[in-house]
């Protein structure tokens, strides 16, 4: 359980249209705030929850250098999730579906 809590994360903070945009930026290399604001039309205080929220969750990392903060995507959270991604949309002898054996009153497992 604890891994999906972590992994998705990710994922609710890429549910704003907007968030999974400033990604896409990111995915270029390390953009300034000042870049990311003028991209979008929205107030310097929007863009700050949005980059909490992607900060917080782990997939972008920020870096202070003079009264601006520099963003780029963190690669060891992409890769994790990925994996995360690849391992849940994936057919695997360790699946959560296997660890009961018993079956749901709908099906004849006997059968």
């Amino acid at each position: 359980m604890e891994n999906y809590l972590e992994n998705t994360k990710v994922f609710k903070a890429l549910g704003d249209p907007k968030r999974a945009m400033i990604v896409d930026m990111l995915s270029c290399g390390e953009l300034c705030a000042c870049m990311i604001l003028e991209k979008f039309e929205m107030s310097q205080s929007t863009l700050s929850h949005h980059m909490k929220l992607l900060c917080e969750c782990g997939i972008v990392k920020g870096r202070n250098e003079g009264k601006w903060t520099y963003y780029s995507l963190d690669e060891e959270t992409i890769s994790k999730t990925k994996q995360f991604f690849c391992s849940i949309t994936s057919d695997k002898e360790n699946c959560i579906c296997k660890e009961d054996t018993g079956c749901c009153k709908g099906c004849d497992s006997n059968e």
